[in-house]
């Protein structure tokens, strides 16, 4: 299997063909602004996803499947933002993400190496999960970009993760979708693929946009257009659209038409086949609901995008970020306010980075990105040369693969009295979901994992929740269609330790 891994890596970078950062097109049209509204627009577009992510943070993945009713009031009291800076540092993973790149694009420029960003965020000192999680452990194991973020080697390919940290891209790009892009192409493989991507290169595009376009219905739509018409993301956003134009005013019976026809989801371990949906698919959707039927309304966009379930705190900030970019830092209204402004000088969690300090960083990027494509800086004025977006390659995870559940679990594979445990199933595809439990932070299981007699890989599973697998014991999607049968053997069984396979999916 490793071997395997070995030419799946190879050949993904050889067909990886990376977007050329800048390609000005003749008589391109040029937008004049002044660096004080260009500030106020980046100002906007990070105040604003802080804002959104505060306000979300309450009833993130309390709501699953259900829209969060009217009479659920959500707060969002003095000294909302500075909660959360103290008590749940974490919740701020949105930013600190996004922080993690740009800190690295700002240091080494605009094409600094995607070996030297995976680095940084796989060894920062802040919790993951999803697929920043596994992408995290891949590029530990020496599997690195765009291989880390494959869904052969990422089960959670098709997650929300890049969507969530994606602001940085489109801020640093304004009027330049196409630029925001090819910085998402290179960053998003870290630990995305296909749908999971999309939604990246999808809320880039967006922030892109909102720097030169005035209505939300034509930032969402033209965004849209980087996104390739054959996706499922594409058709699945294309769908939000559609239903909005049909019903501008209800926004809960186009929530459950998207619900009813675009529900399932096929990767993600730990969500698949739940009421629980992290898949970028979904949530973008989610965000596009919001921005539509907010109308343009700050406080009615995050309300509603949080309304809507799920991630329900990344969704609205990405929302209010592109509102706000598009409107300005200096026109979001007074009242969500206060609790920005006591917080701007204070860092984010696991970073030296305030919120001051990200818009300068940012502009300081916005205006070598504005000159590189074709546009001019002087002391008071930015001329951009704007870009009209364009379809990024097209790229799918779990081809036809319709997961089922196996109705067997495989319990305390780590005690000694029960070291090897076996399983059968019919299919073409296979993932464990479960953890490994112990006192002892500094204990590595290796589980050697044998299909059909055949020793395929030891897995090498860290107790240490910043070193784990995404809590995904084996998985395998490349399996010969046919009966299969998985086993399992701990072979440095330890007292007081125990791993646990807390589900079983696969896919015939």
């Amino acid at each position: 299997m490793m071997m395997n891994r070995h030419i799946l890596t190879c050949g993904i970078l050889l067909a990886w063909g990376l977007m050329l950062p800048c390609m000005p097109a003749a008589n391109a049209k040029q937008v004049t602004i002044s660096r004080q509204v260009l500030m106020d627009k980046i100002r906007g577009g990070w105040a604003g996803q802080t804002i959104g992510c505060a306000y979300g943070g309450p009833t993130e993945f309390c709501y699953r499947g259900v829209m969060i009713p009217d009479e659920t009031k959500i707060e969002y009291p003095e000294h909302h933002l500075q909660y959360f800076y103290d008590r749940a540092p974490g919740l701020y993973d949105d930013i600190y993400m996004d922080l993690t790149f740009l800190n690295v694009l700002h240091r080494l420029g605009l094409d600094a190496p995607v070996d030297s960003i995976a680095h940084a965020y796989a060894y920062a000192p802040y919790p993951l999960w999803h697929a920043n999680q596994a992408g995290r452990y891949n590029i530990q194991h020496g599997i690195m970009p765009p291989a880390s973020g494959h869904w052969l080697n990422n089960p959670h390919a098709d997650c929300i993760d890049y969507q969530i940290e994606a602001d940085y891209a489109g801020l640093i790009s304004p009027g330049m979708p196409n630029a925001a892009s090819a910085i998402s192409d290179r960053v998003g493989h870290i630990m995305n693929y296909g749908d999971g991507w999309y939604g990246g290169v999808y809320v880039g595009a967006m922030y892109a946009l909102a720097f030169v376009e005035n209505d939300i219905e034509t930032i969402v739509t033209k965004g849209l257009k980087a996104i390739p018409r054959k996706s499922k993301f594409y058709r699945c956003v294309s769908d939000v659209i559609t239903w909005y134009r049909e019903d501008p005013d209800d926004w809960k019976r186009t929530w459950q038409r998207y619900n009813d026809k675009w529900g399932d989801d096929a990767g993600c371990p730990e969500l698949v086949l739940e009421a629980g949906n992290i898949d970028a698919t979904m949530n973008s959707a989610y965000v596009v609901i919001g921005l539509l039927y907010g109308h343009g309304d700050f406080g009615r966009t995050i309300d509603i995008a949080t309304r809507c379930g799920q991630d329900s705190d990344c969704n609205p900030s990405t929302a209010a970020g592109i509102l706000a970019t598009m409107t300005g830092y200096s026109h979001i209204p007074e009242e969500w306010m206060g609790n920005v402004r006591e917080v701007e000088d204070r860092n984010f969690a696991y970073t030296d980075i305030s919120l001051n300090k990200a818009y300068q960083m940012t502009i300081d990027l916005a205006l070598k990105q504005i000159e590189r494509c074709g546009g001019h800086v002087d002391s008071e004025i930015v001329s951009i040369s704007i870009q009209k977006p364009k379809a990024v390659r097209l790229e799918q995870g779990f081809p036809d693969m319709h997961p089922v559940l196996l109705d067997k679990d495989i319990d305390h594979l780590g005690t000694p009295e029960a070291s090897v445990n076996t399983f059968t199933f019919e299919g073409r595809g296979v993932s464990v979901y479960g953890n490994v439990e112990t006192a002892d932070r500094d204990y590595r299981a290796q589980l050697e994992v044998t299909v059909d007699g055949k020793t395929m890989r030891t897995m090498d599973l860290p107790a240490r929740h910043h070193d784990r697998t995404a809590d995904c014991l084996y998985w395998n999607y490349q399996l010969p269609n046919g009966r299969h049968t998985v086993s399992f053997r701990l072979i440095n069984p330890q007292d007081g330790v125990s791993i646990k396979a807390r589900k079983i999916i696969y896919y015939p």
